[in-house]
């Protein structure tokens, strides 16, 4: 079996295949919840509905996929053995299928995957997969996973780009037609490969055409975009991996062809302002929802004057969050925020230098919460990087007056600059 079983010009999805794939998933998969939100709801003014496939069996929809795929193979894949490449959601669906089973696998993963997303497939897996690690990014690991598939002769599960692994995404939508009593006005719903969204947009859009569809992809991998206004898959030149679940450099070209029919819109997110809705989940809704999970949520923002008034459903299509990254997802939201700013700032190396700037800098409600400082013998001054962290962003202005107006020499270190990236 080869990695795209069969050529996307010569077969066509359809809502028959996704309700075959829900007829076999049906008591294997957890039916998640659809829940409406009155906060969001209130927020923006319409009615908000949440797809919970954050508390899917392995927290991610992409157990349907992966289950409904080696199910369909199971004889040739037992025989075999199966191998894929994955930035982690998917590899715990393939490790669940496989210890389900009794089918032995192969697990690519990128080097920089979180190490929660490692250690669930290693616990869904049990003995019966082994773990790889490979290259940044999962376009990198996909070409060894490949590379193994063809030497070893075992059968490649596509994240995506795989007819039945988009059927069994879409038994999602199956279960959201099924449990809304009003009818939907906007989906809202991740894209990395575009499994889920081809999955989504087939089965609601022959159901209801009146349905806009929207994906929402992080600004630094956003592929599917690129691929709709070039006209054909493209690879992009560099992706931001933050966003781990939707890094992708290169869509599907399956799943290209069923978004470019189905979809009505792509919403691009900057990773900071995901960063915002991970963390405006938890503390105002208790939910906990990885980077990819929270893009949709994210994206309201961008559609406010849209969907008021309107019906609105929401995937949140996983919960893998790696606690050790809240730290880094607070700091990246801050910065969108416009509330944490850091400085090169020469100090004097003299006593009292720093309460100088303390009390002639930081305003009453400024906090420093990064500063690192080595003082060096036979020098006058001294560079220290400071991080002030603001409660209001229209205080920034009067930040840059004082210390304009100091007798220190400082540097606002801009993000995206290259000192940024390399100090911070």
């Amino acid at each position: 079996m080869t990695i795209q079983a069969e050529n996307p010009q010569t077969k066509k999805l359809q809502v028959e295949d996704i309700l075959i794939a829900y007829q076999m998933l049906k008591d294997v998969v957890a039916h998640t919840p659809l829940q409406k939100n009155d906060r969001l709801s209130e927020k923006y003014d319409c009615h908000v509905y949440i797809k919970r496939e954050d508390l899917q069996h392995v927290r991610s929809f992409k157990l349907r996929g992966a289950y409904y795929k080696i199910k369909t193979i199971e004889e040739s894949a037992r025989k075999q053995g199966i191998v894929c490449a994955s930035a982690g959601n998917h590899a715990q669906g393939v490790a669940f299928a496989c210890a389900h089973l009794g089918i032995n696998g192969k697990v690519f993963m990128p080097q920089t995957t979180p190490k929660q997303k490692i250690d669930q497939v290693k616990m869904f897996g049990k003995d019966r997969i082994e773990i790889i690690l490979i290259g940044d990014t999962f376009d990198e690991c996909s070409i060894s996973a490949a590379a193994c598939a063809e030497s070893e002769g075992r059968i490649f599960i596509h994240p995506f780009d795989d007819y039945d692994i988009i059927a069994g995404q879409g038994t999602v939508a199956v279960e959201i037609m099924n449990d809304i009593e009003e009818s939907i006005d906007f989906v809202f719903s991740s894209i990395g490969g575009g499994g889920l969204m081809s999955g989504l947009c087939t089965y609601i859009k022959n159901l209801c055409p009146h349905t806009q569809m929207i994906g929402v992809e992080p600004e630094g991998a956003a592929s599917m975009k690129a691929a709709l206004e070039n006209k054909g898959v493209i690879s992009l030149d560099k992706i931001d991996k933050f966003v781990d679940g939707a890094a992708v450099g290169r869509t599907g070209q399956i799943t290209y062809e069923i978004c470019r029919k189905y979809l009505d819109d792509i919403v691009v997110v900057p990773e900071g302002k995901v960063c915002t809705s991970i963390l405006e989940l938890y503390n105002e809704h208790a939910i906990i929802a990885e980077p990819a999970g929270a893009l949709p949520i994210a994206a309201l923002d961008f559609y406010k004057e849209e969907i008021k008034g309107k019906s609105v459903v929401c995937v949140i299509s996983g919960g893998n969050n790696d606690i050790s990254r809240m730290q880094e997802i607070k700091e990246k939201s801050l910065m969108f925020e416009g509330l944490l700013h850091y400085f090169i700032v020469d100090f004097p190396q003299r006593a009292g230098a720093l309460r100088q700037f303390l009390d002639e800098i930081l305003g009453p409600d400024d906090d420093i919460i990064t500063f690192e400082y080595t003082r060096k013998n036979n020098k006058e001054s001294g560079p220290g990087l400071v991080g002030i962290e603001l409660k209001n962003k229209e205080d920034y202005e009067g930040l840059l007056k004082r210390m304009g107006q100091s007798d220190f020499t400082f540097t606002d270190v801009k993000k995206g600059s290259t000192l940024f990236d390399l100090l911070i």
